[in-house]
């Protein structure tokens, strides 16, 4: 069984909660200022019939959210990794560098894929909900996020620990945010 190095704990520092916690609210205030004043053609407009428009953005970044907490919640119920460590480091920069980079494309799995069905002020109100539940959740957090895992579903990632999840949240919403950015600069009416 392997045990930290030095300085290394499962649970969260005040640095990283810090650090988590101002992606979050990076994010989101990138996220509200790229959306604010668009018209309603704006909100739904599309480039092409395969690429999404920002309110289709908008939703999977909800759905994402969503389904990422719910990975956290499996990820503290399962049982420690004890190796937790060997990993950790590596794995962290590694989401750092590859998930706002939007030259590495993927397809988002089928669950958190958008249908539609949202105005666009239920979107905004479950996208500041889902916010408000993660920010609470680092906030209020005392359990040893780092050695407990759950399983990504891209191979890519494999394993990523409670606080990878966290991080991959704001991660994941800065990348959407340069993909709304993209789909600004692109918009004919």
């Amino acid at each position: 069984m392997s045990t930290p190095g030095p300085g290394l704990a499962p649970h969260l520092n005040q640095e990283e909660r810090a650090h988590v916690t101002r992606l979050l609210r990076d994010s989101e205030n990138e996220f509200l200022e790229l959306i604010s004043g668009l018209t309603g053609d704006q909100w739904t407009w599309k480039a092409a019939p395969d690429r999404w428009s920002v309110a289709q953005t908008a939703e999977h970044l909800v759905l994402g959210e969503t389904a990422m907490l719910t990975m956290i919640e499996l990820a503290l119920a399962a049982p420690p990794n004890p190796d937790w460590a060997v990993e950790d480091a590596r794995k962290t920069r590694f989401l750092d560098r590859v998930l706002p980079d939007r030259s590495l494309k993927a397809a988002a799995p089928a669950p958190l894929e958008p249908h539609h069905h949202w105005t666009r002020e239920e979107t905004l109100a479950r996208y500041k909900k889902g916010r408000a539940r993660t920010l609470q959740f680092v906030e209020q957090v005392d359990q040893p996020v780092k050695d407990h895992c759950a399983e990504h579903p891209f191979p890519v990632f494999n394993m990523l620990n409670a606080y990878q999840w966290l991080l991959y949240i704001p991660l994941h919403n800065a990348r959407h945010n340069r993909q709304i950015a993209e789909t600004l600069k692109e918009i004919v009416l």
